[in-house]
C-alpha cells in the first residue's frame, strides 16, 4: 500500500472525537474509531446499493497513528468492488489534530458489504449506471 498525502474516496462521515471515548491512557479507543469508520461503510454502500446493507466482513485494520480528544475524525470511502450481492468498499481515517492544520491518515480497511432486501436476505446489487 502506498501512503498518500490525500484521503482516497469521498468524505462520508465527519465527527469530532470527544472525551467520552477515551481508553485509560487518554487516547480514543480503536473501537470506537472502528464504529465511525462502518458507520460511513454503511453510509456509501446503502448509497450505492439503494437500499439496505450490512457489515459481512472487514480486514485489515491496523493502527497508525492515536486518535485524540477534540480531533475531527474524517471517514472517507470508496466502492473499490461490486458483486452480485455484495461490495468491497476501501475505508480510510484521517484526523486533523486539534487548534492546528495538521491532518494525518489514523488508518484504512477494506470493508466487505452485502445487500439485503425487505426480509433481511441477500439480494442483488444493481450495475453501477452511468
Amino acid at each position: 500500500m502506498t501512503e498518500l498525502d490525500e484521503p482516497q474516496g469521498e468524505l462520508t462521515l465527519r465527527t469530532l472525537a470527544m472525551p467520552a471515548d477515551t481508553n485509560p491512557a487518554g487516547d480514543i479507543f480503536g473501537g470506537w474509531v472502528l464504529a465511525q469508520m462502518d458507520a460511513a461503510a454503511g453510509i456509501k454502500s446503502s448509497e450505492r446499493a439503494k437500499g439496505r446493507t450490512v457489515t459481512a466482513a472487514v480486514k485489515e485494520v491496523s493502527f497508525k497513528q492515536p486518535v485524540k480528544v477534540g480531533d475531527t475524525v474524517c471517514i472517507y470511502c470508496s466502492v473499490s468492488q461490486v458483486g452480485r450481492t455484495s461490495m468491497t468498499l476501501y475505508v480510510e481515517c484521517w484526523v486533523r489534530r486539534q487548534f492546528s492544520q495538521e491532518r494525518q491518515k489514523v488508518t484504512d480497511a477494506h470493508f466487505i458489504m452485502v445487500a439485503l432486501d425487505e426480509n433481511g436476505k441477500p439480494r442483488q446489487v444493481q450495475p453501477a449506471s452511468d
